[in-house]
């Protein structure tokens, strides 16, 4: 076991794991980050994608050891006390979830996506969320919520 550190939501944390483990599973069972969904833990469905430094990830394929002193975001960085990211707000408002289990992928992956292009356009966002498994069929919805969240013109907090 080794310890390592790196920055999770703004806050440092340290943990005395298995290098090889997997980040999902640190942030879960370690961590108690339950918002990072464990789907098909293969790296297909995209349900456990966080940001590191910014880039989505796959937190399932991910091993702790890599993440050594960098920045991890989870989706429950999107909700800092009372306020609710650009995101959060429009995926409410336009009903884009149903059962949620791919939302937290989908919003990270979202979020990156707003960050290195804070004007998306419809193309851009259907091909940032390509492969991401949803079996809910609300893809239409998740889309016009993006688009209203970039629309604010705001990627912060």
């Amino acid at each position: 076991m080794d310890r390592i550190e790196f920055h999770v939501n703004g806050k440092r944390v340290g943990v005395a794991v298995d290098p090889d483990t997997p980040l999902l599973y640190v942030l879960r069972n370690d961590l108690g980050l339950k918002g990072t969904r464990a789907g098909c833990v293969e790296g297909q469905c995209m349900s456990c994608t966080v940001l590191i430094d910014g880039r989505a990830v796959t937190a399932c394929m991910e091993p702790v050891s890599a993440v050594a002193g960098r920045k991890i975001e989870t989706v429950e960085s999107l909700v800092d006390g009372g306020t609710r990211h650009p995101l959060v707000e429009s995926f409410i408002k336009e009903q884009a979830g149903q059962c949620g289990y791919c939302l937290a992928g989908i919003l990270m992956r979202a979020k990156a996506l707003m960050a290195a292009k804070p004007s998306p356009t419809r193309d851009d966002i259907v091909t940032a969320l390509d492969g991401h498994l949803c079996r809910c069929g609300a893809h239409a919805r998740m889309i016009r919520a993006i688009e209203q969240a970039a629309s604010v013109g705001s990627v912060a907090p």
